[in-house]
């Protein structure tokens, strides 16, 4: 029971206001107490005037700062989509709910780990009435946010003491993983961009383009009116009827020594999905818990959600790849059984081929 009403009490001050006596405040307080002091030795009605008036003066100026912050509230909006690491606008609204009282001088925080690190000052907010601000953010990391956490304050009137008060909003806020490129990412996106071309190479219905004829080619494809006109060799190219699959396979069995490889390996799937998803190819990302194909059942976003909130698990193996030609992507610590499962043509991507960033894993 005891423990239930300290709880209980704890709780209260905790959601409550905040002060601290600034030096402007600690000055009048010694001032004030000197003059106190004074009064009562010397019993002098003068001197006991004018402590009764700075007493007043101090008292009054506690409660107007906390009816300043009293009836105070906001709003927090954020886009749809967020990555981590990259600052995003955010729309902030403060609201006076008192209908009869402006609030003065108010300065508005975040709380850690809140993703608003600056800091914003209102020089008054009328009653009934609402001021909003554009300002930018960043998450550090990807994942389930369930609440901000804010902090208000002021000095007003005189500036003896500092109000504070917190205000959390929860609500449930999905970061996706980073789509900046980092070191390495930019590659394997080049080499991947670089296959998705050779691959749409093909003898299909449509045309693709007019290059310059090879030594190995067929001369049947010769395009005869733009060789008359450039005076050498050029082949009519056409596109494939199909567009070209990516597969890219992330293996949740990462092993406890991995935790910081299993992240750069989860930002770089976002990545390259981000990216490939931007380009004319069918994509395919799969883990041992999730397979999707873009765009067929579902957009890139569905993908950057799940990535979001993926975590390593204990799996006994691999599945083989789908039977279909395609770019293959597999990210695994695993040494052994590879080709076994079928993915012996696949780019296997593994902590000595993408080394964890131990920049990012130190922070």
């Amino acid at each position: 029971m005891r423990n239930r009403l300290w709880e209980r009490i704890r709780g209260a001050l905790e959601a409550g206001m905040r002060q601290r006596v600034t030096r402007a405040g600690l000055l009048f307080s010694v001032s004030m107490i000197l003059v106190a002091l004074a009064a009562f030795v010397s019993a002098n009605n003068l001197l006991f005037l004018l402590f009764a008036m700075m007493l007043a003066t101090f008292l009054i100026s506690g409660f107007v700062s906390r009816l300043t912050l009293a009836g105070l509230g906001l709003g927090f909006g954020l886009p749809n989509h967020i990555s981590a690491r990259r600052k995003v606008p955010a729309r902030i609204t403060v609201y006076n709910e008192k209908s009869w009282m402006t609030s003065f001088s108010i300065h508005l925080k975040g709380v850690p780990p809140s993703a608003f690190n600056s800091a914003l000052y209102f020089p008054l907010v009328a009653s009934k009435s609402h001021i909003k601000e554009t300002v930018e953010v960043e998450f550090g990391r990807r994942g389930a946010y369930k609440e901000n956490g804010f902090e208000f304050s002021t000095r007003f009137p005189f500036g003896f003491t500092e109000r504070r008060i917190r205000v959390t909003l929860r609500r449930d806020v999905l970061v996706y993983p980073s789509l900046a490129p980092q070191a390495g990412f930019e590659e394997l996106l080049k080499g991947l961009a670089g296959d998705l071309e050779s691959n749409q190479r093909g003898r299909g219905s449509d045309f693709y383009r007019i290059r310059p004829y090879e030594t190995t080619e067929s001369a049947r494809h010769v395009d005869w009116k733009a060789t008359a006109h450039t005076g050498e060799l050029q082949v009519r190219e056409f596109a494939r009827e199909q567009d070209p699959l990516v597969e890219i396979f992330l293996d949740l069995d990462a092993g406890g020594s991995h935790d910081a490889w299993f992240e750069r390996a989860v930002d770089c799937c976002a990545f390259l999905v981000w990216n490939a998803s931007q380009k004319d190819c069918r994509l395919r990302f799969r883990s041992q818990e999730f397979d999707l194909m873009i765009p067929a059942e579902g957009d890139v976003y569905a993908v950057l959600k799940y990535l979001a909130l993926v975590s390593r698990k204990r799996v006994k193996n691999i599945p083989p790849p789908s039977g279909e030609e395609a770019y293959q992507m597999l990210f695994t610590v695993r040494e052994d059984g590879i080709e076994e499962a079928g993915w012996g043509a696949a780019e296997v991507l593994r902590p000595s081929s993408l080394p964890a960033n131990t920049a990012e894993a130190g922070e």
